[in-house]
């Protein structure tokens, strides 16, 4: 009998596994729990791995012929918060072909048809041409810690991550950069301003150099993935209207491709806050250290796992083309490792984190379907 990845994924989506670094999030633990005995159920070997107290991968893993080749599977367990959501978000119902709940999409249907395949693989006595982990990890949601540890210890040949690809190959995703510009000024009461230097004007000179600066990006290309960008996403300032404010922060949030390096980024920011300093009299700005960096991910598409990948799917119909994508994953850590990385899995990034978040049930089944092929002849 058949094992249902639709089934699982309703399984899954009922154990709220909000990132516990969210307000009220409980983490993963129960979600840990029930893929650890379905790893014991089924006869696959399996062991935890901690990350945080509490918070433990799940690291399964199905022998092959060639036990010197691994193919990693790998998927997170958290979600994002369920904060103004407009469905249930742990009642997973279906409606019209599609499956509502949080997580559904992002990512716990890749989860559950990774688990489904390896699981219905070692009950059919398939044994796999290489080695198949399934790596089920924490905390991708909010700052990578759980692929970061995985990433200590991994051997691997290639990997399939799991995010909302719509079953499309993706050999190249953006990486992110975030950090704070401090603009610093003097204190004064407002009926002296001679008397104070006023940060949050002179941030608003720095805004307009950044917003120039941000449009010639543009010129930023990559064959699957567009342009960089940039964008100023956060400011604060001041302590009440009538003091000269001492004191602007904004916060960049930078979408990097592939080829740019952290250096280089972060030098062309400073370019420009040494630019306005120097045109702006009395004004005093601080480049913090990031408070975010993850690179960005690109594996050739002439890479073994790619080109398997785009033949598998136009045997079953989709597309042969590789693509890129502009959010990232736990890929870009795999990757880092030398590691040919894809990304692939069911339903679409604009129902992820949505307050209806939804999958398609045939792109489920499909991706069930992509799963056994894939751990079959990789």
């Amino acid at each position: 009998m058949t094992i249902d990845p639709i089934h699982i994924l309703e399984q899954l989506v009922r154990i709220n596994s909000v990132n516990a670094f969210y307000p009220g999030g409980p983490g993963e633990g129960g979600l840990a729990d029930f893929v650890e005995n379905f790893w014991n159920t089924h006869g696959i070997e399996n062991r935890r791995q901690n990350v945080l107290p509490g918070r433990d991968n799940v690291i399964a893993e199905l022998p092959g012929m060639d036990t010197k080749r691994r193919l990693l599977l790998e998927a997170h367990m958290d979600t994002v918060s369920v904060a103004g959501m407009t469905i249930p978000p742990f009642d997973p119902k279906i409606s019209q072909g599609k499956l509502y709940g949080r997580g559904s999409c992002d990512t716990k249907a890749g989860l559950a048809c990774m688990m489904a395949a390896v699981a219905n693989a070692k009950q059919q006595g398939v044994i796999p041409k290489s080695s198949i982990l399934v790596a089920s990890v924490i905390d991708e949601e909010f700052s990578c810690l759980g692929v970061k540890k995985l990433c200590e210890t991994l051997e691997a040949t290639a990997a399939i991550v799991a995010e909302p690809t719509e079953l499309k190959t993706v050999v190249a995703s953006k990486g992110v950069l975030r950090w704070r510009i401090i603009a610093k000024g003097k204190q004064a009461h407002s009926s002296k301003v001679h008397l104070g230097i006023n940060a949050i004007e002179h941030m608003g000179h720095l805004l307009v150099a950044l917003q120039d600066y941000h449009r010639s990006l543009a010129e930023i290309q990559h064959p699957l993935l567009g342009c960089a960008t940039g964008n100023v996403g956060l400011i604060e300032g001041g302590v009440q209207v009538n003091f000269v404010p001492d004191r602007c922060a904004i916060q960049i949030d930078r979408r990097l491709l592939p080829q740019e390096k952290l250096e280089e980024v972060l030098s062309g920011y400073q370019a420009v806050v040494d630019t306005v300093s120097r045109a702006i009299p009395g004004s005093d700005f601080e480049m913090e250290s990031p408070m975010l960096y993850d690179a960005g991910l690109e594996t050739p598409a002439d890479a073994q796992i790619a080109r398997l990948s785009c033949r598998v799917l136009d045997e079953m119909g989709y597309s042969d083309q590789v693509e890129g994508v502009a959010y990232g994953s736990d890929g870009t850590q795999i990757r880092a490792l030398g590691i040919e990385t894809i990304i692939f899995g069911p339903g679409s990034i604009d129902q992820a984190h949505t307050e209806c978040e939804f999958v398609d049930i045939q792109q489920v089944r499909a991706a069930f379907e992509y799963y056994q092929r894939m751990i079959q002849e990789f």
